[in-house]
């Protein structure tokens, strides 16, 4: 009884040492969750030149979750659009995938204005600087040159 015991006890020890050995640890740096625009920031090709921040009234909220982004913002009711229709929001769903330091993004489908814009470009990749509660996507130019960036805060 003593050895059923003592066998029963050793295999409790190792499966509790294996739980916990094993437990994922926590996802730092995940681009999952809901994200808003805080900011802009102008390069020189590397550096940050300018910091321009959110007109009055302009709201964009990125969302990403299992592969998927989608994209809204709203403007001013004073901004048109190149018909000169008033244009009080835009939106575009897509897919998305990240390597170690880019954010690639494939949109599917948009408001008009969007799907006009993606018979030119549906692929747009970014250089991406990802925290935990921050992220930036960076543009760049042919010659890699940083020129523009999205500045973005998590929300979630």
């Amino acid at each position: 009884m003593k050895k059923l015991m003592g066998l029963v006890l050793l295999m409790v020890l190792l499966i509790g040492a294996a739980a916990l050995t094993s437990l994922k640890p926590d996802t730092m740096h995940s681009i999952e969750g809901t994200w808003e625009l805080q900011s802009f920031y102008n390069y020189d090709g590397e550096n940050v030149i300018d910091t321009v921040p959110l007109a009055e009234g302009y709201r964009q909220v990125k969302m990403y979750y299992n592969g998927k982004v989608m994209w809204s913002r709203t403007t001013s009711s004073d901004t048109k659009d190149a018909d000169g229709n008033d244009v009080v929001g835009r939106f575009g769903y897509g897919t998305y995938t990240l390597t170690e330091n880019e954010l690639i993004e494939t949109i599917e489908y948009g408001d008009k204005g969007m799907m006009r814009d993606l018979e030119a470009l549906r692929k747009f990749t970014f250089e991406l600087v990802l925290g935990n509660e921050t992220y930036s996507q960076i543009s760049t130019d042919a010659e890699g040159e940083r020129t523009f960036s999205e500045n973005y805060k998590r929300i979630d």
